[in-house]
């Protein structure tokens, strides 16, 4: 595991970053976080760290500053954030050898992004090869199972904003992993639980079709009718008088 520091002189910024991301899954480990350059600085003298995360402003001292000092004595990675669009940061970052410079507020996306290609380079570095696809499914994996879970008991009113809310992505971005490392989009396995759910309340006499069309999140019966009659090729009529009919 590689070892990853944070300074940010915002707890809520700082905290969210060190819980909210799946450090683990992409290798790396949380050695420590800090409120401002200094203490950053004096923690890397006496532990190894691969990698340091830190906002450009703060107290005591900055993250530009942080950057010089640690220049002659460590080979950890540096990524910056900072609010401020200003080209001069980003040139001085640069010339203190900071490997990327992301601004607030941070996506999760370009994160990721960043993240997996420090250590990509920290591999390189360490002679090690990785198995990245059976890395990248499982954590993938993680996420598909969390919202078809989630889906599976939520049909009636799930949305893509609120499960990517539950897995900490960005909706777009949980689309893509849903296209792009599943057998199935959001939208057909959200249709898929909506329609065998109907299908299994038309077997029962006691529940009315309005009401089931209710229950599977379609506020328009006919809308539940036609989307039924897509994807069973029968209306909900006559899938209750012929169920046996369904394949």
């Amino acid at each position: 595991m590689y070892q990853v520091i944070i300074a940010d002189d915002e707890a809520k910024i700082r905290g969210g970053i060190v819980n909210l991301f799946p450090w683990k899954q992409l290798g790396f480990e949380i050695a420590g976080s800090f409120s401002n350059g200094k203490e950053a600085w004096e923690f890397t003298l006496s532990h190894p760290v691969d990698l340091i995360l830190t906002d450009i402003r703060m107290p005591i001292m900055d993250g530009l500053e942080l950057s010089e000092q640690l220049l002659p004595h460590t080979k950890a990675k540096i990524i910056f954030f900072s609010g401020y669009q200003d080209f001069e940061y980003a040139r001085r970052a640069l010339r203190n050898g900071v490997f990327d410079y992301l601004l607030k507020p941070i996506k999760y996306e370009d994160l990721l992004d960043c993240l997996t290609r420090v250590r990509d380079v920290l591999d390189k570095e360490h002679h090690i090869t990785r198995n990245m696809e059976e890395e990248n499914l499982s954590y993938y994996e993680k996420i598909i199972s969390a919202v078809r879970s989630y889906l599976d008991k939520e049909y009636q009113t799930a949305t893509l904003e609120q499960a990517a809310r539950l897995v900490n992505l960005s909706p777009n971005y949980l689309s893509r992993i849903m296209k792009e490392h599943s057998d199935c989009s959001f939208s057909d396995y959200l249709l898929k639980t909506r329609m065998e759910n109907a299908a299994r309340m038309l077997k029962d006499i006691r529940y009315k079709q309005y009401e089931i069309a209710y229950r599977v999140g379609y506020d328009n019966p006919k809308n539940f009718s036609r989307a039924f009659h897509q994807y069973f090729h029968m209306t909900p009529l006559e899938y209750r008088a012929h169920p046996e009919k369904h394949h």
